[in-house]
């Protein structure tokens, strides 16, 4: 069994507030964390039983009339439950009495979304990060902050880069021996996504279409997103094509990352950034495979920037630093993959690579950025395919890509 990050956040949770929420991506192994802690004492209840969920549905307050100390798995098959779950916290104010999971983001339906405000955290757990995988606890991030990336003796190049994306996170499918077999999972899990999860938060229209609209998203991960060229694809609206995108967001396949931008700069791209969460889902509504890959190694920088993103993401749960992710670009083109904001203002720059050489000009946004933010820029680094750090002037360097998880 692998050692999550998020397990520490969400024991900290439960010691001191009513009722913690774990949500993220179907087959993420938040069951199998949750059934973990369910190992002390806690009253266990999935509404992926369809009898459960027959009750829950029914009688919400009396469902959870007769719980303590419970955990409910996939809380937006019912999310009426969260009504009753405030109503028996206000009565109860008791830290820990409810661990819920959810593979849709409930919070975003409006009739539940103020229900638990003050009363609930909120802890995303994604696929498994690369660390989790080696049974490392990376600090890559306060390294970032600091200016003090390390070479990497035994970094991950080449061809087992290529092979260490195209897998992804996802549990079952790493625990599948072939390519052929893990693109299956992968095919199917896609097709459970888009024919029960999304049905479980909202009515769909042209269902039928989803399929090509995933497979549209997928050739557009880590570009800027155009909803208008999204729907025509499908012969949608514009609305619908937006409703589509955040649907999806909402079930965990793909994420928008918003632009940085400050007053600062004049000419800036406010357009958000789209990815996959995970980039094994990726390479198979892209039908990439390895040898594909290899074949065309121009296909694979843009699943190389998703599986950085995600990577980012999963270790910014195991951080004690609040961050927010943003991109950047400006109208000179002059763009940085992912800007991380800390809470204090201070801001570093992360450009990814897929070539094992790095040049002054992939610097170029970094240091448009580094202008605008003046003091509060603290550092900029350029993640490629290499072992080594090399210096690139006042704070910026070229770095490994394995430092994400070494």
């Amino acid at each position: 069994m692998f050692q999550r990050y998020v397990e520490r956040r969400v024991e900290e949770a439960l010691a001191d507030t009513p009722v913690v929420l774990i949500v993220g991506p179907r087959r993420a192994g938040k069951t199998t964390l949750v059934r973990k802690m369910g190992e002390t004492g806690r009253t266990y209840c999935t509404l992926d039983d369809q009898t459960v969920l027959a009750a829950a549905q029914s009688d919400p307050a009396g469902f959870i009339r007769g719980l303590d100390r419970a955990i409910i798995d996939e809380i937006q098959r019912a999310p009426d439950l969260l009504l009753a779950i405030k109503k028996s916290v206000d009565e109860d104010y008791r830290p820990g009495r409810f661990l819920l999971t959810g593979s849709a983001n409930v919070l975003t339906l409006p009739r539940v979304a103020d229900s638990l405000a003050g009363r609930m955290e909120t802890i995303q757990m994604l696929p498994l990060a690369r660390g989790e995988i080696e049974n490392r606890t990376p600090n890559f991030l306060e390294s970032l902050f600091k200016g003090r990336l390390q070479s990497q003796k035994y970094a991950v190049v080449g061809d087992d880069l290529v092979q260490v994306v195209l897998r992804g996170g996802f549990p079952e499918a790493l625990s599948r021996e072939s390519e052929r077999r893990r693109q299956d999972w992968a095919r199917a899990y896609l097709t459970s996504i888009l024919t029960r999860d999304l049905r479980d938060i909202a009515e769909v229209e042209k269902l039928t279409e989803l399929p090509k609209f995933v497979r549209l998203l997928a050739e557009h991960s880590g570009q800027l997103t155009n909803y208008s060229q999204l729907a025509g694809g499908i012969n949608v609206n514009l609305r619908t094509g937006q409703r589509y995108v955040g649907l999806l967001e909402q079930v965990f396949l793909i994420t928008t990352l918003q632009p940085w931008f400050t007053n600062a700069l004049k000419r800036i791209v406010k357009t958000p950034k789209l990815h996959f969460v995970d980039s094994g889902l990726l390479a198979a509504a892209r039908g990439l495979t390895f040898d594909r890959v290899k074949a065309d190694r121009g296909t694979f920088g843009a699943m190389l920037e998703s599986f950085v993103f995600s990577e980012v993401l999963k270790l910014m749960t195991a951080s004690d630093l609040s961050l927010t992710p943003y991109h950047f670009r400006d109208r000179d083109m002059r763009e940085v993959d992912i800007v991380l904001e800390r809470d204090d203002g201070m801001i570093v720059a992360i450009e990814v690579k897929a070539s094992a050489t790095v040049k002054s000009g992939d610097f170029s946004g970094m240091r448009a950025l580094a202008d605008a933010c003046g003091d509060r820029f603290a550092f900029g680094a350029v993640l490629y395919d290499n072992s080594d750090v090399v210096p690139f002037g006042d704070r910026l360097t070229a770095a490994p890509l394995s430092c994400l998880w070494a």
